[in-house]
């Protein structure tokens, strides 16, 4: 009898370390496809100089007090439509055109997806396009971005 509990026990313990295997491989699997894309996008400001930034992030700060922040770096671009906001992912994104830029007026978008569809909003964080450019970190303002396209 006691040979029959140990086989059991042995049996037992080995379908536990397969399955947490199996968990591991399948957390590892969900990791790697929630990763974060990449993207890269030519932005050129209001004076017309063209830069090429590799890991774009639309990037801004909440400001929690004086002396604190908290930085955020989306994937996509925050806008406003009415009373909507609009968050427009960078995969859907073909280009994006600042209406008047370098001024320091609420700043207008004309945004045009890789759908064919384009339409006008509003800016509804006031941000930058921050990422790798072949000269280093790269951090461009919106309001003073006059086109960017995403390749």
């Amino acid at each position: 009898m006691n040979g029959h509990i140990v086989t059991r026990l042995v049996a037992l313990t080995l379908s536990i370390g397969i399955a947490g295997t199996g968990l591991m491989t399948a957390a590892a699997a969900y990791s790697e496809t929630k990763a974060e894309k990449s993207f890269t996008a030519v932005v050129t400001d209001a004076q017309g100089v063209e830069t090429e930034i590799k890991n774009v992030v639309f990037y801004w700060e909440e400001k929690l007090s004086e002396t604190s922040f908290v930085p955020h770096e989306l994937r996509h671009l925050p806008v406003k439509r009415g009373n909507s906001t609009i968050n427009i992912r960078f995969d859907q994104i073909k280009q994006v055109e600042n209406k008047s830029p370098g001024t320091a007026d609420a700043v207008t978008l004309v945004i045009a997806l890789h759908n064919g569809k384009t339409g006008e909003f509003g800016l509804s964080t006031p941000g930058s396009f921050r990422g790798e450019s072949d000269f280093g970190q790269t951090d461009v303002p919106i309001k003073g971005v006059a086109k960017v396209v995403f390749k």
